[in-house]
C-alpha cells in the first residue's frame, strides 16, 4: 500500500499539486522505527530463524511424549501358518480346521488387520537433556534477534537524523550559493568600474562555482538518504516521504547527551543469548554423554482382525515394556560426545568474548560521547565566531580596506563552521544511540528529540 502511495506523490509535481506534497507531515523518527521494526529485511531475517529454530526446538519430544498411530493391512495367503493364524485371531477356530488336510492345505485365506497403537517414553535421558539443549538454543536464537533489531534501531537513527543532516546541508548551502553569486555580481560590476582587478572578479565566480559544486553533491547526498531509509524500512520504493529540515539545537543535544551519560547498563541482548548458547551447548554435551544411558519404554496396542471390515469382529490388546542398551556402537556415541564437547568449549569462549566486548563498546561508546559533546561545543562557538569575522570583513570589504579573496575566504570559513556545527549534532545523537545500545537500553529518550528541532 506504501508503495502505491509513494508513487502517487511522485506523481504530484506533473499534476500541478505540489502544495499537497509541501503540506505532507515529516516522517517521524519513532513511524520510521515502528515501520523498520516490522518490515527491515535484517528483522524480518532474524524472526524467521528464530521461528526456525522454536521449531527445531521441539524434535526431542519424540523421545518423550508419547506417540499414537493407526496401523491397517491387508492380506491372501495360502500359508498354513498364517491362514491358521487368521482363523484364531478371529476367534473362529471349530473343531473342523483341526482337520489335518485343512491345516496342511489350508484354502486362501483372506486377512484384514486393523490396530491403534500406543507408545510411550519412559526413560530417555538423551531426549530431556536434549529438550534442555534445543530449549536454551531456541532462547539464544530469541535474543540475538532481539540484538538484531537492537542495530536495526540504531541504524534508523543514523539514516534518519543523516537525511536530516542531509537536507540541513542543502539548506545551508543553498544560502551560502546565494551570497556568492551576489559576491561575484558585485566583484563583476566593481571590476567593470575598475575598482577591483578582473582577477577578483573572477576568483570570486570560482568561489560560487565551487560552492554549487557543493551543493550538487549534498542533494544527491539527500536523495540517497532518503533511499537508504526506505530500504532500511524494507520498502525501497516507498521514498515519497519527506523529513524534518532541521537537527535538534546543540542546547537540547547537550542536556539529553548528559543526561544519557548518567543512565545505568543492562545486560545486552547480544551478551544473553551468548549465554543461552552456552548454557545449550553444556546441555548438549551432557545429553551425548547420556547415550551411554539405556532406554525404557512402553507400549500399548489394540488389534482388530476381520475378513471383511476395519475394526471389525474382537480387539485384542497387548501392553509391554522394552528395555535396551547400547554399550558400545562403533564409536559412534564417543565422537559425538567429544564434538558436542567441543561445542561447548567454543560456546564457553564466545560467551566470554560477548562479555568482554560489551565492556570494551560501553568504554568506547561512552567516549565517543563525550568527544562528540566537547565537539559540539566548540562547533556551536566556532559558528558565532566565524559570522562574526564574516561580518567583520564584510563591512571592511565595503569601506575598501579588505580584498575580496579575504571576502570569499570569510564567507567560505562561515559556510564551513555551520556545515560542521550540523554535522557535529548528528554525531552527538549517534554517539547517543550507539551508547544506549553498548549499554543495553533503548532508544527512548531519543525519539523526544524530533520534537525540539530548531
Amino acid at each position: 500500500m506504501r508503495a502505491v502511495l509513494s508513487r502517487c506523490v511522485h506523481l504530484l509535481p506533473a499534476l500541478g499539486l505540489p502544495a499537497l506534497l509541501a503540506a505532507q507531515a515529516p516522517l517521524s523518527l519513532r513511524e520510521a522505527l515502528d515501520r523498520a521494526g516490522q518490515s527491515a529485511y535484517a528483522n524480518r531475517i532474524a524472526a524467521g530463524e528464530h521461528a526456525a529454530r522454536a521449531g527445531a526446538a521441539l524434535a526431542p519430544y519424540r523421545g518423550i511424549l508419547p506417540t499414537v498411530r493407526m496401523e491397517g493391512g491387508y492380506l491372501e495367503t495360502t500359508d498354513p501358518l498364517n491362514a491358521f493364524g487368521a482363523i484364531l485371531r478371529r476367534r473362529a477356530v471349530t473343531p473342523a480346521a483341526f482337520a489335518p488336510d485343512r491345516l496342511n492345505q489350508p484354502a486362501s485365506t483372506a486377512i484384514l488387520t486393523t490396530g491403534l497403537v500406543l507408545e510411550q517414553p519412559l526413560f530417555n535421558a538423551d531426549a530431556w537433556l536434549g529438550r534442555k539443549a534445543a530449549s536454551r538454543g531456541a532462547t539464544a536464537s530469541q535474543r540475538a534477534g532481539e540484538w538484531t533489531q537492537a542495530g536495526t534501531a540504531v541504524e534508523v537513527v543514523r539514516q534518519y537524523w543523516g537525511g536530516v543532516l542531509a537536507v540541513r546541508q542543502v539548506s545551508a548551502l543553498r544560502a551560502a550559493l546565494e551570497a556568492a553569486r551576489s559576491h561575484a555580481r558585485q566583484a563583476e560590476s566593481m571590476a567593470r568600474q575598475g575598482q577591483v582587478t578582473r582577477s577578483d572578479a573572477l576568483l570570486a565566480s570560482v568561489k560560487a562555482d565551487e560552492v554549487e559544486a557543493m551543493l550538487l553533491s549534498a542533494e544527491s547526498r539527500a536523495r540517497l538518504a532518503h533511499r537508504r531509509l526506505a530500504v532500511l524500512m524494507g520498502d525501497p520504493t516507498d521514498t515519497g516521504f519527506t523529513l524534518p529540515d532541521s537537527l535538534p539545537s546543540s542546547g537540547r543535544l547537550t542536556a539529553t547527551g548528559q543526561a544519557s551519560g548518567d543512565t545505568g547498563t543492562m545486560t545486552r541482548a547480544d551478551v544473553a543469548a551468548a549465554r543461552s548458547a552456552r548454557e545449550a551447548a553444556q546441555a548438549d554435551a551432557r545429553r551425548a554423554t547420556a547415550l551411554y544411558l539405556p532406554r525404557l519404554n512402553g507400549f500399548g496396542r489394540l488389534d482388530w482382525y476381520s475378513a471383511d471390515s476395519p475394526f471389525g469382529g474382537q480387539s485384542a490388546w497387548t501392553l509391554g515394556l522394552m528395555l535396551s542398551w547400547t554399550p558400545f556402537a562403533g564409536a559412534s556415541e564417543l565422537a559425538e560426545i567429544r564434538a558436542a564437547r567441543g561445542r561447548s568449549a567454543s560456546a564457553r569462549a564466545q560467551a566470554e568474548s560477548a562479555e568482554a566486548n560489551a565492556e570494551l563498546e560501553t568504554s568506547r561508546t561512552s567516549d565517543e560521547l563525550s568527544v562528540a559533546l566537547a565537539r559540539l561545543r566548540l562547533a556551536a562557538r566556532g559558528v558565532a565566531q566565524a559570522a562574526e569575522a564574516h561580518r567583520i570583513v564584510g563591512r571592511k570589504y565595503d569601506g575598501g580596506l579588505a580584498t575580496v579573496t579575504e571576502l570569499l575566504d570569510a564567507a567560505a570559513v562561515e559556510t564551513a563552521s555551520v556545515l560542521g556545527e550540523a554535522a557535529a549534532r548528528y554525531d552527538v545523537i549517534v554517539a547517543m544511540a550507539e551508547m544506549r545500545k553498548a549499554r543495553g537500553l533503548d532508544l527512548g529518550p531519543l525519539l523526544d528529540l524530533e520534537n525540539r528541532a530548531e
